[in-house]
């Protein structure tokens, strides 16, 4: 059948928004430049304006420098209008950009959300709790284990009465040693020893001479 009717000619493929805003950007840079090619020649326009004189001449320049003038305002025009396509397609394209990622984001969750279901398929939580019991029954034979191995042998018997009394006259000892500081206190506040005999206050020399006492009695020296 193709032999008689010939083959169609294949689709050609869907635009795609990125190659289209390539396109568009590349216009606009194209328009671009026949602007700063313009604003040249217009520049040099202005300077020749600048040294003429009033009249046709001058006319005539100043005419080609208004085809040029109403040129450059039509570029300019073409330039917006594309740069504002450009970037209404950038918009768009931001947008599916976004919501392609959110499916493959959704995809991945549902995927992960898969992946958990058959991991806790294999996971008991009696298995787990068993493990914890006979782990600490491990634990506690471990203990007893180095309690046997930590026994003392061939220690003398002792009666704990002893022991006791034994502990008790420490005690006694140590409460001795920690209230010791009472004695410098009754050392400090002991009298003094006396520098002359008792009584020396109160005797006196009477008008003859006489020691006597505070009651006029003569006192005998030795």
């Amino acid at each position: 059948m193709n032999r008689l009717f010939g083959s169609g000619k294949p689709k050609a493929p869907a635009p795609n928004l990125t190659d289209v805003i390539k396109t568009v950007d590349e216009r606009g840079e194209s328009v671009e430049k026949k602007i700063a090619k313009l604003d040249v020649e217009l520049s040099k326009y202005k300077d020749q304006l600048k040294k003429m004189r009033d009249g046709p001449a001058k006319n005539s320049v100043k005419q080609k420098a208004m085809r040029l003038l109403k040129q450059k305002k039509m570029y300019e025009t073409q330039r917006d209008n594309l740069g504002q396509q450009s970037f209404n397609m950038e918009q768009a394209n931001f947008s599916i950009q976004t919501l392609k990622d959110t499916k493959t984001t959704l995809d991945a969750m549902k995927g992960g959300v898969k992946e958990m279901k058959k991991a806790y398929k294999h996971v008991n939580i009696n298995d787990i709790e068993d493990v914890q019991d006979e782990m600490a029954d491990y634990l506690e034979q471990a203990d007893e284990v180095q309690q046997a191995l930590s026994t003392s042998y061939g220690m003398p018997e002792i009666d704990e009465d002893d022991l006791e009394a034994e502990l008790a006259a420490l005690g006694d000892d140590i409460a001795l040693d920690e209230d010791a500081s009472y004695l410098d206190q009754a050392a400090e506040a002991a009298p003094s020893v006396p520098t002359r005999e008792p009584g020396a206050e109160s005797i006196r020399t009477g008008p003859n001479g006489v020691q006597v006492d505070e009651f006029g009695l003569p006192q005998i020296t030795r």
